[in-house]
């Protein structure tokens, strides 16, 4: 390994072209996080190219010397993208080290290059000074003291955040908000979310979703009208989406033995340099070494640097530094050694973490708030650390309570900083507030929520705007915040402009996702469905019905059902055209799940609305038309509870199709016994209306009771009992006797009826309805 000790200085330059990452195309998944929740996979492949080094050796010339006018770059790969073994993704962080040589070009002649070998070729003492030795120092310091560091992130904005799949833990990319209704059969209605609180992916992150699956999922609710679910919180955990910190892939090569020794043996020399090393010149020299001993993205050479105690020593040396190029160049070493895996990182970080946190943010705040050369240098490299940090999920709850960590992140949206830092700072802010234990802090820590919203509002970086709207829905899914944050009418204005107008699929999927999560609280849902004149109910109609990401569908329809309640009813069945909008994505909606849940929306819509709801007729229209698709739920149920309500009975009756839909739920395979049952029972209660039985006594009404009436399983009494006082209530009118006397096998199945209830009957077995089956095969024999 090239090492820098005394003059002639060697500084590692790249000859050629930067190496390449083809942004490769994703494959799309669900979802939504989401996610919260979860799906397919989207990850970024990198190819990576090694740029041939070469040594530039200065030396004394008459004249001067002259820099060789080629852009350099210390021990660097250019500025690539990829993402690391571990599902960790890096937002371009390889450190382009542009040295400054080539502004240094027309004072200084005399470069003798040569091309060599980093493994194998070690620089040679020179013993002996020569008279001009002076004056080669001061050029020699001039040159290095120019020298930079720098993290190329312009490319943050391109590597978007892809979803991924699978159950994200300890940092493999994968963390799901998956948020899976559950709570069936809870009788306030509420889907219970699975928070996958636990995923180790970072946002360095492993943004990398398992979003995928991002969203809830909920069963079909087949035996109670009040027991649909709500959509707790389909939360992400900030696994979910993978964005590049971008340098060649942080992979794991498989070594030889004699590999690893090497490693450790170059890492040995590096940190006894470091240690040694006194005096600006030296020091500035040993961090050279260091930095092109680092900057690579092998995370088990990461790994090793990190066990060995290279963290340690660069921190101890930023400590007792106070020279500007020093800091920034040892804040690029810093940020490559922490490349490496979740598990380590956390590991070193219990030994130097609280000592070099503190340091950092007292480093950022200099940076941002005093005039510094290199200062966005710095502030990228530091940044990147606590982003290094804040992937590991254990991590998060500590870094949160630092001394001043939380107004460094408020002064994201206050501070100068280029869109690149921008993006970093929020993803810390997304990462921290994926912690349970983190959200009530932050949510009322000074200024740091107002600075998502401005963010999430204002930025112009989309990928800003996504880590904004990442941070609300997660500090959304706690119940501890979900009030306050119902309350806060600049929040609601936020998401709601997030969740309409964002051209992110991610961005518009979190802010739908974060409405859900506010909508399990009893307490938020009058307040969202009025505020601003029913601006949120709007903005989720208009997501479920043209949204192309599946995960912000489902997760509007989860939130809609949220949303429904007795005191919310009336309000969202007279809203303009939403039930409409329900009923043809039920019907319409490729995603068999989001038309699950806009059936539960509105079957839970048109079960809360009060008897002489304005919105009657249209609200049984839309349940009519919704029953026609095979993912309809818990309709029947609904029709049964309306057909109950005597004065709505004969408007029930003259819905177009209400009767012949009723007809086909009771006999249909494709429903559930109980929902059999359930439109069965509508069917008697209808012809308990003596209006009604005129219209009623058709081929088709008769068609499907004297199927039901033929049933003679155990768990078919009731229904079949049913069926047999419809048709008696029916044959009450005198003019329908003869029609329903010519029905094929209507009187065989009524003389059925008479024998079971003359066996009942002298069993001594009490009946809850008359016995009426005798009268009435006498009347339709009459009628005959």
């Amino acid at each position: 390994m090239p090492r820098v000790e005394e003059s002639p200085v060697i500084v590692w330059s790249q000859r050629g072209t930067s190496s390449t990452i083809p942004h490769h195309q994703h494959q799309h998944q669900h979802h939504i996080v989401p996610n919260h929740h979860h799906q397919h996979h989207h990850q970024h492949h990198h190819q990576h190219q090694h740029p041939r080094k070469t040594a530039i050796i200065v030396k004394k010339g008459k004249g001067g010397s002259n820099i060789n006018s080629n852009s350099h770059n210390i021990g660097g790969s250019s500025s690539t993208s990829n993402s690391s073994s571990n599902g960790i993704s890096n937002i371009n962080s390889s450190e382009s080290r542009s040295t400054a040589a080539s502004s240094s070009a027309a004072a200084m002649k005399s470069i003798k290059t040569t091309g060599s070998d980093r493994s194998a070729r070690r620089v040679q003492r020179h013993r002996s000074r020569s008279s001009s030795d002076n004056h080669f120092e001061l050029q020699h310091e001039h040159m290095l003291s120019r020298q930079q560091f720098r993290t190329n992130t312009s490319r943050l904005g391109n590597n978007s955040a892809k979803k991924g799949s699978g159950s994200g833990s300890n940092g493999n990319g994968n963390g799901s908000f998956s948020a899976n209704g559950n709570g069936i059969g809870n009788g306030n209605g509420s889907f219970s979310a699975n928070n996958n609180n636990n995923t180790n992916t970072t946002t360095v992150m492993a943004l990398s979703s398992n979003n995928g699956n991002g969203g809830t999922t909920k069963h079909r609710v087949v035996n109670s009208l009040h027991g649909t679910d709500s959509y707790e919180s389909g939360y992400s955990h900030m696994s979910r989406r993978s964005d590049h910190l971008g340098g060649g892939p942080p992979r794991t090569i498989h070594k030889t033995d004699h590999d690893r020794n090497e490693t450790i043996h170059n890492v040995k020399i590096i940190i006894s340099d470091l240690n040694k090393a006194i005096g600006h010149e030296r020091r500035i020299a040993a961090i050279t070494n260091a930095c092109a001993e680092f900057d690579h993205w092998d995370t088990d050479k990461h790994n090793i640097e990190l066990q060995l105690g290279c963290s340690n020593v660069l921190s101890m040396v930023l400590s007792m530094t106070d020279n500007e190029d020093e800091i920034r160049m040892i804040c690029a070493a810093l940020e490559m050694v922490y490349r490496a895996s979740t598990a380590v990182v956390s590991k070193t970080f219990q030994d130097v973490g609280p000592d070099v946190v503190p340091l950092l943010l007292k480093l950022l705040e200099q940076c941002e708030t005093t005039h510094q050369k290199h200062a966005a240098v710095s502030i990228i490299n530091i940044t990147k650390v606590l982003l290094y940090f804040s992937r590991v999920a254990e991590l998060r709850t500590t870094l949160a309570r630092h001394g001043g960590m939380l107004d460094t992140l408020t002064r994201v949206a206050f501070s100068t900083l280029s869109p690149d830092c921008r993006v970093l700072r929020m993803r810390v802010i997304a990462n921290l507030s994926n912690s349970e234990e983190n959200k009530v802090m932050m949510m009322s820590h000074s200024g740091l929520l107002d600075a998502i919203l401005k963010i999430a509002a204002l930025d112009l970086s989309d990928k800003a705007r996504e880590y904004a709207s990442a941070s609300l829905m997660d500090l959304a899914s706690s119940t501890k915040t979900q009030v306050p944050m119902a309350n806060h009418d600049k929040l609601l204005s936020t998401l709601v402009k997030l969740a309409v107008t964002d051209e992110g699929e991610e961005t518009r999927e979190y802010a739908v996702t974060a409405m859900q999560n506010l909508a399990f609280s009893k307490e938020n849902r009058e307040r969202l469905v009025t505020y601003a004149d029913g601006v949120v109910v709007e903005a989720l109609k208009k997501a479920l019905s043209v949204d192309t990401n599946e995960k912000s569908r489902r997760r509007a329809a989860g939130a809609l059902t949220n949303l429904a309640c007795e005191e919310t009813a009336e309000l969202m069945s007279t809203h303009n055209g939403l039930v409409e909008i329900l009923s043809r994505v039920i019907t319409q909606d490729k995603n068999d799940d989001v038309q699950k849940r806009a059936s539960l929306a509105l079957s839970k819509i048109a079960s809360s609305c009060a008897t002489d709801s304005r919105s009657f007729e249209s609200t049984m229209n839309a349940l009519v038309v919704a029953a026609t698709s095979p993912n309809s739920t818990g309709i029947p149920a609904v029709f049964r509870v309306k057909a109950r309500n005597a004065s709505r009975r004969s408007e029930m009756a003259r819905i177009p199709g209400l009767i012949e839909t009723l007809a086909d739920m009771s006999t249909s395979p494709s429903y559930t016994s109980k929902d059999r049952d359930n439109a069965t029972r509508a069917i008697m209660h209808l012809t308990n209306e003596s209006d009604n039985r005129k219209i009623m006594c058709n081929k088709v009404v008769l068609k499907a009771l004297l199927e039901a009436s033929n049933l003679d399983g155990s768990e078919d009494t009731e229904t079949r009992d049913s069926a047999i006082v419809a048709i008696e209530r029916l044959a009450t009118e005198v003019s329908n006797r003869q029609y329903m006397a010519r029905h094929d096998g209507l009187l065989v199945a009524i003389a059925k009826a008479t024998e079971r209830e003359s066996k009942s009957e002298l069993a001594g077995e009490k009946n809850s309805q008359p016995r009426l089956a005798k009268q009435l095969l006498m009347s339709l024999l009459l009628a005959m």
